[in-house]
């Protein structure tokens, strides 16, 4: 049995494309749009489709007329971001305010860490727990603080309503796809809890693959600190594209979720926003949000401390292995010594590169950008967007593109753990659904992947 894991072993080795020397030389930009580029783009396009037409449940039932507009959403959308004065004006707008609410998050950890003697943050605690996770706590509470004055319900029914109209989506389905825009995979069916025991197939597949294909706003802050690393510019130029990931998923989970299980029964577009808020008043409803950004910060620590472990371990099985098969000499040759041993990140990265080349990844990037997929979806995003924070700080990536490609493409809790929280959460809503949320579990895992990859795609294809 050894020998033929290590002939298998040696096979996948022989055939990888050897990667490029790691350098913290300033990562080159892209050169702009081009005809390869775009060549690339629709390859990587037409990839994503047969992926969701492949896994459909009734190919001959597929609305190629709600495909084609969910399309032309997403590129319009990118195209407005990338190229349109006014609406970038508007995303730099909304990134700006999100990096000045991260500037007010430092005044609450600066007084809860900072020294009695000196009046600053020790070294030892400018870590990820202090720096990061409080992020959590506040955008939660200015989270609930919004929906108690009903502002992210308005806005919400405004989107739903335009998604019901142009994507022929029942009203409930709209408003839930919009919430997640804003809110978690578990909040935002809050709105809708009234129909989710009506729900069919359909319709309960874009609820569960909305929730992963987006992200919340309290977590959005915790990767625009992530990736801009403490610069302010940087923050700005991440939080314009973290916004743009989220709000391009939302067409594009509506048109890999009704690919994959198309809507043939009757459908109510009636579209009506819970009132229930969150807290009898604003001190109530501060307190009711600060509350809950605890758990998700301690959530989300035990989540990275756990996985983190893990990873640890298996890397040491791997190492092992290595060794005993003369492996990590092979990887080190082969990658010119990027990778130095068999590792989860080298598996990662090599299994899902030949995917990114589809996508229109640099080649000297594709297993870069494997790899952070492939701990987004075995593990969490959050590990995932650490892990590119990382390589970007230390130069890792042959072209800025890729990182920006990546940081669509973890948009959204697509991974494995996402499909128990939604068992859980939408569950409780609708208890008698729970067998149904199960059976939908791993295609919502797959919508929520392929819609990140379209946004991803198309956003590659505009920068060249």
């Amino acid at each position: 049995m050894k020998r033929y894991t290590a002939l298998l072993f040696l096979l996948i080795l022989f055939i990888l494309p050897a990667t490029g020397e790691n350098t913290v030389t300033p990562i080159p930009e892209s050169m702009g749009f081009t005809l390869t580029g775009l060549f690339r783009g629709l390859l990587g396009m037409l990839s994503i489709m047969a992926i969701a037409w492949l896994f459909s449940s009734n190919r001959k039932a597929i609305n190629w007329r709600v495909v084609a507009i969910g399309l032309g959403i997403q590129i319009a959308l990118a195209l407005s971001i990338l190229h349109i004065p006014f609406v970038e004006s508007i995303f730099d707008f909304v990134g700006k305010i999100f990096v000045k609410l991260l500037s007010f998050t430092e005044a609450g950890t600066h007084f809860l860490f900072s020294s009695f003697q000196t009046d600053t943050i020790e070294s030892p605690l400018l870590n990820f727990a202090i720096t990061i996770l409080p992020t959590i706590i506040f955008f939660s509470a200015i989270t609930s603080v919004l929906f108690y004055f009903g502002i992210i319900q308005r806005v919400v029914y405004y989107l739903a309503l335009a998604m019901t109209k142009l994507l022929r989506l029942s009203g409930a389905e709209s408003l839930s796809v919009a919430g997640n825009i804003f809110l978690g995979q578990t909040e935002s069916p809050l709105m809708i809890k009234a129909y989710l025991e009506k729900m069919n197939r359909s319709e309960m597949l874009l609820v569960m693959s909305g929730g992963m294909a987006t992200l919340a706003g309290g977590v959005l802050a915790v990767y625009i600190k992530v990736l801009g690393g403490g610069d302010p510019v940087q923050e700005l130029i991440y939080a314009k594209h973290l916004l743009a990931a989220s709000i391009m998923a939302a067409p594009g989970v509506v048109v890999i979720a009704k690919m994959l299980i198309p809507q043939t029964e009757s459908i109510s577009k009636e579209v009506e926003v819970s009132k229930d808020r969150i807290g009898k008043n604003i001190l109530d409803a501060i307190s009711n949000g600060t509350t809950e950004g605890i758990r998700l910060a301690v959530n989300v620590a035990g989540m990275l401390l756990v996985f983190i472990s893990f990873i640890a371990m298996f890397n040491f099985i791997f190492l092992k292995t290595g060794d005993w098969f003369g492996l990590n000499e092979r990887i080190a040759e082969l990658t010119n010594g990027q990778y130095t041993e068999l590792s989860l990140q080298f598996l990662l990265g090599y299994i899902f590169a030949p995917l990114m080349w589809l996508l229109g990844v640099h080649g000297q990037d594709i297993d870069l950008v494997g790899r952070v997929l492939g701990e987004k979806i075995i593990m969490t995003e959050f590990i995932g967007y650490v892990s590119l924070g990382e390589l970007k700080q230390t130069g890792a990536f042959f072209q800025e593109k890729s990182i920006i490609m990546a940081t669509y493409i973890l948009c959204g809790f697509a991974n494995f753990a996402s499909i128990g929280i939604q068992i859980g959460g939408i569950g409780s809503l609708a208890p008698g659904k729970r067998i149904q949320l199960s059976q939908l579990g791993l295609r919502a895992l797959l919508a929520g992947t392929l819609a990140s990859l379209l946004s991803a795609t198309i956003i590659g294809t505009i920068l060249g």
